[in-house]
């Protein structure tokens, strides 16, 4: 529940920073916009379950280091998210249509949670830290900026959309989310179907292309 509660106190959500690949970072501007001060905001933040980090910049923001980033999906919804979906043409279906690139990550997404059941892969026991591969990490650092986008005037959901797509796409293949061969299902693999079900929710598309 770390992303929400991090929003809670904050006051508005924090935004993701960098690349996530070593270490999970969100900024927060918010005690420059509540007029608070920064150390005392800070306390505040680090009383927060799942936070590894909380430092003050030169500039007001705060620089916020959570320790499991995989967390976030325990307050992501598995349901489809209320992002529009872009106009895009549906051909050709190569990797130059922007549309062919999100509508192929929600079919990959929707097959690995088909493929889950039928090999065995445990629904539950959901274990965040496992999410570790760098990988994982891109797709767990699009996913984070939903919140923020969500809440903007201006969220650029059609650039997001791709780039969330493209981050899935080499999980799915560089980090699978079902057992290959003779490699019996574990905890991983249900860690990342569990962020299949999220890129699922969020790209939008058929269950089959």
């Amino acid at each position: 529940m770390i992303a929400r509660e991090l929003a809670g106190v904050l006051g508005e959500p924090p935004a993701p920073e960098g690349s996530w690949e070593r270490e999970a970072v969100y900024v927060s501007a918010a005690a420059l916009r509540r007029r608070l001060p920064a150390h005392m905001l800070a306390d505040q933040v680090r009383a927060v379950p799942g936070v590894a980090g909380v430092e003050v910049r030169g500039d007001g923001l705060l620089r916020i280091t959570v320790a499991v980033p995989g967390a976030l999906l325990e307050s992501m919804s598995v349901e489809r998210a209320d992002i529009p979906e872009p106009g895009w043409p549906d051909f050709p279906r190569t990797w130059d249509n922007p549309g062919f690139v999100v509508r192929y990550g929600h079919a990959r997404a929707c097959a690995v949670l088909r493929w889950a059941r039928e090999l065995g892969v445990a629904s539950e026991g959901f274990r965040g830290e496992l999410l570790d591969d760098p990988y994982d990490r891109r797709v767990l650092r699009a996913l984070a900026e939903i919140p923020g986008r969500t809440v903007s005037r201006e969220p650029g959901w059609e650039t997001y959309l791709v780039r969330l797509a493209l981050a899935y796409h080499d999980a799915h293949e560089r980090a699978p989310a079902v057992p290959v061969g003779d490699e019996p299902p574990g905890p991983v693999h249900t860690a990342r179907v569990r962020l299949a079900e999220a890129v699922r929710g969020v790209l939008p598309g058929p269950a089959r292309i």
